[in-house]
Order: structure tokens, then sequence, then C-alpha cells
């Protein structure tokens, strides 16, 4: 008998992308099959996924941007992907479809919904995305990455956590050395959205601090390719030595190694947070869907693990001060580290592959 075929359909970022890479990952070693269903977006954020895992770029659109042509296009090219998504799992059906959100996941979705194939969604942030509340009351399971999640009404969730890779895994809970005389290891990302902020308020909080700190600090700071070069000055003339990329690979090395991290509050980037267990200062992206980011943030700020800086009241003063009351305050760097700890869901791949053989009998 064929092992049992898992198809992953994910949207174009690294929220959709790292928690289907990590449920991929485990049905791998149980002995399933896994397709990933994306766009070209998202397959440029595919490359983490293992070898095994046969790709398959869909045609998809989506209707909230592109101007009138993009709007009027976008049914047709969704059409085609949901043609081609059912003539592919004809060909070869899934024993389940699991959807991660984003528009490129419709045709993956509309395709299981439409030929009776066991389906499943998983929502990452504490607010449903579009695409997932469209197919929340036509799947069989709705999995939660935050809690709690705001659902369409009728809609009951399961809180599983949101997955981590294999590469965060390897740092799971890995002991925090507090801020203390020696170096100081602040990692900045951004999430694939909406970063520049963090590259204009960043380097100028960093440059507020004391003369005393500034030439221990180690900075790591994910920037736009387009910000990456006035970053590096602005580093540069604080007297701070900073590594500035678009992409760190080794991201969860950099955080076992941090003292601090400042991060937008994507659900991914505080998942990777909460299972190594780091203090943050969290400022949400402004423009996510329904502000949803702030959702995100809400259970790390009430448990102690996070500070919140809303976007709309950012400025390097107050983030300079939040960062000396962190880096000049060992005892409560290690009591957010602890607390960030008691918000990680190590095993959320774990719950998640639990529901995925569920309801795949």
């Amino acid at each position: 008998m064929p092992a049992p075929l898992a198809l992953i359909a994910a949207g174009g970022t690294g929220g959709h992308m790292f928690p289907a890479q990590a449920l991929a990952e485990l049905l791998l070693a149980e002995g399933w099959r896994v397709k990933l269903s994306t766009d070209d977006r998202g397959a440029r954020y595919a490359g983490g996924f293992p070898d095994a895992v046969q790709r398959s770029v869909v045609k998809s659109a989506t209707t909230a941007r592109g101007g009138l042509m993009g709007k009027l296009t976008a049914p047709m090219k969704i059409a085609a992907g949901v043609m081609d998504a059912r003539k592919d799992f004809k060909a070869d059906r899934p024993s389940v479809v699991i959807g991660f959100g984003g528009y490129p996941t419709i045709p993956a979705m509309s395709a299981a919904v439409s030929l009776g194939i066991p389906c499943m969604i998983h929502e990452q942030n504490g607010v449903m995305g579009r695409v997932n509340r469209l197919f929340s009351h036509r799947v069989n399971r709705v999995a939660c990455g935050t809690w709690p999640t705001d659902l369409p009404k009728g809609v009951q969730g399961i809180h599983t956590g949101n997955p981590v890779r294999a590469a965060v895994l390897e740092y799971s809970a890995a002991p925090y050395v507090p801020p203390g005389q020696g170096e100081l290891h602040v990692l900045v990302i951004g999430g694939s959205q909406g970063a520049r902020v963090l590259s204009d308020v960043v380097p100028a909080a960093i440059a507020g601090l004391p003369d005393m700190m500034r030439p221990r600090l180690r900075v790591s700071h994910q920037a736009r390719a387009e910000d990456a070069e006035r970053v590096t000055a602005a580093y540069a003339a604080a007297g701070v030595q900073a590594e500035v990329q678009p992409f760190f690979s080794d991201v969860p090395q950099r955080l076992a190694q941090a003292q601090l991290v400042i991060s937008r509050s994507g659900a991914s980037s505080l998942a990777d947070i909460t299972v190594i267990g780091r203090p943050a200062i969290l400022i949400p992206y402004a423009a996510a869907t329904g502000d949803h980011q702030t959702a995100n943030a809400r259970a790390l700020a009430q448990s102690g693990a996070a500070r919140v800086l809303p976007e709309s009241t950012l400025d390097a003063a107050g983030l300079t001060r939040d960062m000396r009351q962190i880096l000049d305050n060992p005892a409560q760097a290690m009591t957010m580290a602890d607390a960030a700890l008691t918000l990680a869901r190590p095993d959320a791949a774990r719950r998640l592959f639990e529901i995925v053989t569920e309801i795949a009998r």
C-alpha cells in the first residue's frame, strides 16, 4: 500500500510557510508523502522544506490589490487554479489537505471541498485571515496557533499552537544568559512586511543608549535591501557593531544567543521567541489585516514576556527607555525569558499531526 499523501497549501509569506514547513517535516518523519501547493512568492520561502516535498506552483490571485485589471482577472486565474488542482487530485488523490492561509491556498482548498477530500485549516494569528475565514465553515477542523483566536460565528477552533521548524526546536528552551558586563546581543527582526519602521527607529534608539553600553552591543538587524546601507551607516556612526542583512538563514541560532529581541509580532516570530524563550520588545505591524499582530502580542504582554509598543506612538526615546530597562536589569530580563517559555508550544506540530491523522481516517 502506498504511503498516504498530505497536500499542504500555504500562502506566500514566511508566516504561512514556516509552520507549513514544520508540519511537512513531521509528516515525512512519520512516513507520509507530502506535496506543497503555493504561488511564485511562496516558492521563494520554500527553500527550507525537505527535498522530499514535491512543490506545485498554482495559479491564484487576490481581488484585494492589483488595480482594476487585477480585480477583473483574479476570478479567472483562481478558477484556472481550481481546475488544475482538481485534475492533480484525481491523478494522485490526497488523504488530507491542510490549508495554512493566504490566497494561494484557494485552489487546493476549493478542489478538496468539491471532491469531498478531508481537509482542515490552520490559522496562525489571533484574528482569522480572509481566506481561512472563507473556508472555516466548510472544513473538518480549524486549528489555531494563537489563543484566543477571533473566529467566525459558529466555528469552533482547536488550540494547537504554531508549529516551529526543526531548526528552532534544536534551540528549544536553550539556557538564557541574562545581560551582564560582557557582550550584549540584540536581534532585530521585521518579518516579510513593514520592516521599514524598525530601520527608521531602532538604530536611533540604540544610538541613545549609554556610552558605556554601546561598544558592548552586537546587533543583528534584518532590514529590507533598500534600507540596509543607511541602517549600517547609522550603527557605525553610533559606534555599534552590527550585522545588517535582508534575511538571516540562522535566525534560531541568533535568537538563542540574544539577550533581547526587537520584533514585529507575526505569529511565526512569536512562536520562535517563546519556544526558545527570550525577552522581547514587540512592535505590531499597524497595517496588518484586522490588527492581528496586536492580538498576537497580547498573551506575551499579559504574561510579562514582552513589552508592546504600538507603531502609532513609537519613537526612538521610548524604545531606548524600554531597552535600558531590560538590558540594565538582568533579573527582569531573566523573568521575561522564563515567562516567554510558559507560552511555548514546542509540540504544536505534533498536535497538528494528530488532527491530520484523525480526519484522514
